[in-house]
């Protein structure tokens, strides 16, 4: 039975229209440029401090979204160091966990202060003032590095080590390895070398952004006077040299092991590594949206002389060199942070990459959907027709992106019945099948609309290159309305198919981007359904033209109408708690910070109402207090793949909804965004999301608790001992078990 029976019950359209202003909403003062950390989850927001009408409510009940985020990052850090985990997976979380730590600091903590520096902080919603909050960001983060620098060193490397996987530091190489290296940098490295002096004559160099540089101190044999110099590693090359027979050095030992022959007739005194994060703060003014690609590229030319927001120095640094590097960099004691070296352990993703698959996750090949499989033919299942029989609900990477949403859009492209494809497009890989499908079906003569958001935070190079290359071919290309990003996530697919014009869409959770779809855990919808399909054709109409279209029956549409109809269904829940029907709501996000609808949902748990919050990233909500969130649980689950999809279940009184979209509950993706949440429209596919989300809190399964004081509890071994069944594994085994049902079914 269709949740459409359940019509009664569902927030009416007139009060959530889903207007897209031509406008942004004001938002107390200039709205500056969306910031991003680690992909798709943190933005800098500036909205004012939460005008709560709540006097029922405690005024502290929300936790620090800053310090709440660098917990998240320490949960990436437990995997790093769990030694359950297989051991180049424990690399790879070392390496994330100091990506993560680079865009937090390029963004959250350089956004914190410009707005001090601006005058312009406020007091944040959990009560800290923001100076407090910065003290707190360097005392944590300073805890953290420490700990992922010694890990490394005391405990991955010696596993390395053990597997026959190496990573040596200049001394521990024998003769012939030293002999190489002297090769490769007289014939490669020293090329590219630019060793920048400074006295009187060369100030002192602009170090760039998260570059790793040599500071050198050589003297003059003939005068006996000492100069400083600055060499910077070159990143067109791999971190870590690979000395061949998985035995690897990093490349500023083999740097400074022939400073000699970059400063000759100098004596070279002594170097240090030092590295650089600065604010990659990026505002663009936007009145003039026909210049916006010219003001964007002008932005990003300005983005790499951001202030510096955070020096990393290896811990035996020599103390003037130090403090002439802290001078001109004009940085504070506390964004000084000493470390064990090597400094920069990204690079650690080129050795997680190796080809060991006994140090790895066993391997996995994404399947696809059963409902979308041919068992009896070679040939790939007809889309439309798959389509069109019934609504499919894929969850990805467990269900193959390639074999669905990919084919979806290159089957649209080559089909001659096609009249147009509508999309947007907000993250996509270098080198998309979706963006040759798009342009393949202009060129074939279809109406091809794209959305293409240009501002997508450190993909903004590719997604201008992206645009005009679609733009030379014939696509129609918009970038969406002016103060507002356009994050949502959808394709719409016009048919002739004789006898009627029919329509085809898929909404999702996450990027077209074939590359990460196989390590993002994503969900979305390919159906036919006529409501779903005409809200979405009038949505496009209002992001490619000037229509106002206001009836969305089965979307919600930020800025409008995803917090008002999520609050509406919220408050419904409480209604049929307090009536004595059945109430329960389940939500899965990578970020819950919007006051308005924590304290929603403390108002549900008040009425009795169960909550169940299964939470990625940050969570401003405080469970488990006494007369406030006793009916809330928070779980948090990381692991193999990205957490990514956003579900928003509701019980109604028994007459159970969801709804999936681009969607976190943040002030950016309520206010400054074009999201986009779908009512899932059959009630199989609702119970499917219901029992995704009810995983989430399964006591068997690995996962992290988190507590009313803000502090996360990791979950991962039963009362003797045992590990617990780790929840991404099982999904991998239960999507496996369905396929081959369904085949068999089909047979």
């Amino acid at each position: 039975m269709s949740t459409q029976s359940a019509a009664p019950s569902r927030p009416s359209s007139a009060d959530h229209t889903g207007t897209l202003p031509l406008s942004p909403p004001e938002a107390g003062g200039k709205v500056l440029a969306d910031q991003q950390v680690s992909g798709d989850t943190e933005t800098f927001d500036v909205d004012p401090p939460y005008e709560a009408h709540h006097s029922d409510l405690p005024a502290d009940r929300f936790l620090d979204r800053e310090i709440s985020w660098l917990r998240f990052n320490s949960r990436v850090l437990e995997l790093a160091e769990d030694p359950l985990l297989p051991l180049l997976e424990r690399t790879r979380f070392l390496a994330i966990f100091a990506g993560n730590l680079d865009e937090f600091f390029m963004v959250r903590v350089a956004g914190l202060k410009r707005r001090l520096a601006a005058g312009v902080a406020v007091q944040a919603a959990s009560r800290m003032m923001p100076r407090d909050v910065l003290d707190s960001i360097w005392r944590e983060s300073r805890d953290l590095m420490r700990r992922h620098g010694q890990l490394f060193r005391s405990e991955v490397m010696q596993g390395l080590d053990a597997a026959g996987i190496h990573i040596l530091r200049w001394d521990e190489l024998d003769t012939d390895e030293h002999k190489r290296m002297q090769e490769l940098f007289a014939e490669r490295v020293f090329p590219v070398l630019t060793p920048l002096a400074v006295d009187p004559a060369h100030p002192f160099p602009y170090i760039s952004g998260l570059s790793l540089n040599l500071a050198v101190t050589i003297r003059n044999p003939d005068s006996g006077k000492e100069h400083f110099a600055r060499v910077k590693v070159p990143p067109i090359f791999p971190r870590f040299v690979s000395l061949g027979d998985q035995r690897f050095v990093p490349l500023e030992d083999v740097m400074a092991a022939h400073l000699d022959q970059l400063f000759p007739g100098m004596e070279v005194l002594q170097h240090h590594a030092f590295r650089v994060t600065r604010n990659e703060d990026l505002e663009v003014e936007e009145d003039d949206a026909e210049n916006l690609l010219k003001a964007l590229e002008l932005g990003l030319q300005r983005r790499r002389f951001g202030s510096p927001v955070r020096l990393e120095v290896e811990e035996n640094i020599d103390a003037h060199v130090l403090d002439l590097i802290v001078s001109e960099l004009d940085v504070s004691p506390n964004e000084v942070f000493h470390l064990p070296g090597p400094l920069d352990l990204t690079g650690l993703h080129g050795i997680a990459d190796l080809d060991r698959p006994e140090l790895k996750y066993p391997a996995f090949v994404p399947r696809t959907h059963s409902h979308l499989a041919e068992v009896e033919s070679a040939s790939p299942v007809d889309m439309f027709a798959a389509i069109a029989r019934r609504d499919v609900l894929v969850h990805h990477p467990y269900d193959s992106f390639a074999t669905s949403v990919q084919r979806f859009i290159e089957q649209a492209a080559a089909d001659p019945h096609v009249l147009a494809i509508k999309q947007t497009l907000y993250r996509t890989s270098g080198d998309s099948p979706i963006i040759d499908a798009l342009i393949d079906a202009a060129e074939a003569g279809k109406q091809v609309l794209v959305i293409v958001e240009i501002k997508a935070r450190f993909d903004e190079h590719a997604n201008i290159r992206w645009a005009r290359k679609l733009e030379q071919a014939g696509c129609h290309v918009v970038y969406g309305l002016v103060g507002l990003k356009t994050h949502c996530k959808l394709a719409l697919v016009v048919r002739d198919e004789g006898a009627h014009i029919r329509r085809y869409a898929h909404v999702g959770t996450g990027n077209y981007n074939p590359k990460t779809a196989r390590v993002y855990e994503d969900l979305g919808v390919l159906t036919a359904n006529e409501g779903i399909t005409a809200d979405i054709s009038n949505l496009f109409n209002n992001l490619s033209g000037f229509a106002r279209h206001r009836d969305y029956r089965h979307l919600f549409v930020a800025p409008e109408s995803v917090r008002g109809g999520l609050l509406d269904c919220i408050e419904r829940e409480i209604e049929h708690c307090n009536d004595g029907r059945p109430a329960h709501i389940m939500m899965k996000l990578n970020a819950l910070v919007d006051e308005a609808a924590i304290d929603a949902l403390y108002h549900a748990s008040c009425a009795g109402v169960k909550v169940d919050l299964w939470i990625r990233g940050i969570c401003a909500l405080k469970p488990g207090v006494p007369g406030l969130s006793e009916n809330i649980r928070v779980r948090s689950v990381l692991g193999r793949f990205l957490e990514h999809s956003r579900v928003f279940w509701f019980e109604n009184g028994g007459e159970p909804q969801a709804w999936i979209g681009s969607a976190d509950l943040m002030h950016r993706n309520l206010d400054r965004r074009v999201e986009v949440l779908v009512e899932i429209p059959t009630s199989q596919q609702v119970e499917e999301l219901h029992q995704l989300v009810e995983r989430g809190f399964d006591d068997t399964n690995a996962s992290w608790a988190l507590g009313a004081d803000g502090e996360w509890e990791r979950r991962h071994l039963d009362p003797q001992g045992a590990p617990l069944t780790d929840l991404q594994a099982t999904l991998i085994s239960i999507q496996r078990r369905r396929r081959e049902s369904g085949a068999a079914s089909r047979r």
